[in-house]
């Protein structure tokens, strides 16, 4: 208890001593735009599915308790100042932030105690959010650069248990016991396998900057949900370092693997998220929307033994067709420009069916026929096998002929065409 006591002493004099005294001037035009931001899920729900195992709880239990949790993620925008959003989304009880910082990276959880901010809640030092509720912190003066990794820290002085989680990015969250959000390297640390609370990172900008979220399934999610390969995450890189990028854009991964548009699963349906995982992120002006895969798939394994599906939950292409116009309809209603991508192909995967496939072919048609959005990105054209076009390019395939490998998230940054993303 001493030593925990001597933490906690130290990591309040040194965020003390980070703390901004003064909030600096900024032109009259800023604002704040999402630099990063993650789909959320219910922990409950995930480690009540046999397919997750890492959602299982720790031999410590499924709460926080005088602990610091630190995460690590890279920003898609450069900025000089910056706000952490803390989400209670599905918590049931009231979530208590002790103490948080912000500070940048240097690899593997570690950061620079240099650039340590102390995060502060309408000037107070710790918050308490509702059940369902989001928060962002006040903002603080911290220099990111676009594409390196910022890490934020929390400190829950009671216990906070597991609720509102998110996959994005595998290896990139740790705990440790005691106040060590100022802590250059947090002691005695141990690795998280799945990331807790914060979801969201805003930038202050007085440049015009697009906004861009890519709104999906695993296919938008990448592999290891998100970080490097995923088809946002290339496509970030390629507006970073293209000439024809006039003005910075930031692309945000709202993708869940299994996520699906009509109904719950892994994850709430893409028809109830849309709003907040996409519409609601801050600043944002684009939409990229790859969803139907999961909602197609699933259908051939409805009237097997054992699997009894409810009439409102079995896909049809009118229905995803009509979930999708839904989607369309709620950009529009808030003047953020939509793309739709159609859905790539699956044979040889346990979702594959002649039925299947001919919704596949029903839905694609419809996305293909849309006078009603900014564009339609092809990526089944993209990712085809042209020798079977029902079957993904071995070239694109990461071998479950389903998901693309780096090569194909490449092949689907590259097929979007950046000027609808400036427009």
């Amino acid at each position: 208890m001493a030593a925990v006591g001597v933490l906690l002493l130290a990591a309040a004099v040194a965020v003390q001593a980070v703390q901004p005294t003064a909030r600096s001037r900024q032109p009259a035009e800023a604002q704040w735009v999402a630099g990063w931001a993650a789909a959320p899920l219910d922990f409950r729900e995930l480690s009540a599915n046999p397919l997750f195992t890492a959602a299982a709880p720790r031999p410590g239990g499924d709460a926080f308790r005088g602990q610091t949790v630190r995460q690590q993620f890279e920003p898609a925008l450069s900025g000089e100042r910056v706000r952490i959003r803390f989400s209670n989304r599905f918590g049931k009880t009231p979530l208590r932030v002790a103490a948080a910082s912000v500070a940048r990276s240097t690899g593997g959880g570690a950061i620079s105690p240099s650039t340590v901010r102390g995060l502060r809640f309408g000037g107070r030092g710790s918050v308490v959010v509702a059940p369902g509720a989001e928060i962002f912190s006040d903002g603080v003066d911290l220099k990111v650069e676009a594409g390196q990794a910022v890490v934020a820290s929390a400190f829950f002085d009671r216990a906070v248990p597991f609720a509102t989680i998110h996959l994005q990015s595998p290896d990139a969250s740790w705990v440790a016991g005691g106040n060590a959000i100022a802590a250059a390297t947090l002691p005695d640390a141990a690795p998280l396998p799945l990331n807790h609370i914060v979801t969201g990172l805003d930038v202050m900008t007085s440049q015009p900057t697009r906004a861009v979220v890519a709104f999906g399934d695993s296919i938008t999610a990448g592999g290891g949900e998100g970080g490097d390969g995923s088809y946002p995450d290339l496509l970030a890189t390629r507006l970073r370092n293209s000439p024809a990028a006039a003005q910075p854009v930031s692309v945000l991964n709202a993708g869940i693997g299994g996520n699906r548009l009509l109904v719950d699963g892994i994850g709430p349906n893409g028809l109830s998220r849309f709003a907040r995982d996409a519409l609601g992120q801050t600043g944002v002006t684009h939409v990229i929307v790859l969803l139907g895969t999961n909602d197609i798939g699933r259908s051939v394994f409805v009237g097997l033994p054992g699997r009894p599906t409810p009439e409102h939950e079995v896909a049809t292409a009118e229905r995803i067709t009509d979930g999708l116009q839904q989607l369309i309809k709620q950009a529009r209603a808030k003047g953020v420009k939509i793309l739709i991508g159609t859905v790539p192909p699956f044979k040889n995967t346990p979702y594959w069916a002649e039925t299947s496939e001919a919704m596949r072919g029903e839905v694609n048609r419809w996305i293909r026929s849309r006078q009603d959005v900014d564009g339609v990105i092809d990526f089944d054209a993209i990712l085809r096998n042209p020798a079977d076009p029902m079957t993904l390019n071995p070239l694109y395939d990461n071998g479950d002929h389903l998901h693309p490998n780096k090569a194909g998230h490449a092949a689907m940054a590259a097929a979007i065409d950046l000027r609808e993303l400036q427009e």
